[in-house]
């Protein structure tokens, strides 16, 4: 199952962390992986020492904002070890994984799409995965 929550408006994160809350509620595990985040000072982050070991929460991306325009080294870099860290999360077969502001980050070249479509391709099929951000690639519409 996939959810794409994608659109120029607010709640994509707030929608995919209350698929988070509630499988944490049924005693699942959830792993939300943050592209282009790096603030610790957020609800979704702060809570993760109260809901562990059910959620987790990992972040690749700097506190500043990311020029989308022309995206710095450091975010490219960042984004990838994202990328690769979701292959590791695959493997340890969580309920839900959250791949939050992946829309964005392929939109703004930080990753490739294909890379992303075949880490879907992996991912077991009783998993379920929820993708946010605004510009969602019309590969994963």
């Amino acid at each position: 199952m996939l959810y794409l929550y994608t659109g120029e408006g607010g709640g994509k994160t707030t929608a995919a962390l209350g698929l988070a809350l509630r499988s944490v509620g049924h005693g699942h595990k959830v792993v939300v992986i943050q592209f282009m985040k790096g603030r610790k000072d957020i609800g979704e982050y702060k809570i993760a020492r109260r809901l562990h070991p059910n959620y987790e929460i990992h972040q690749f991306g700097r506190e500043e904002f990311v020029d989308l325009k022309n995206p710095a080294k450091e975010d490219r870099e960042l984004a990838e070890n994202g990328l690769k860290f979701v292959r590791e999360v695959l493997g340890r077969r969580p309920n839900l994984l959250v791949l939050d502001e992946l829309n964005l980050a392929v939109a703004a070249g930080l990753v490739k799409i294909e890379d992303v479509m075949k880490l879907l391709d992996e991912a077991p099929k009783d998993m379920v995965i929820a993708i946010t951000g605004r510009q969602a690639p019309k590969e994963l519409i």
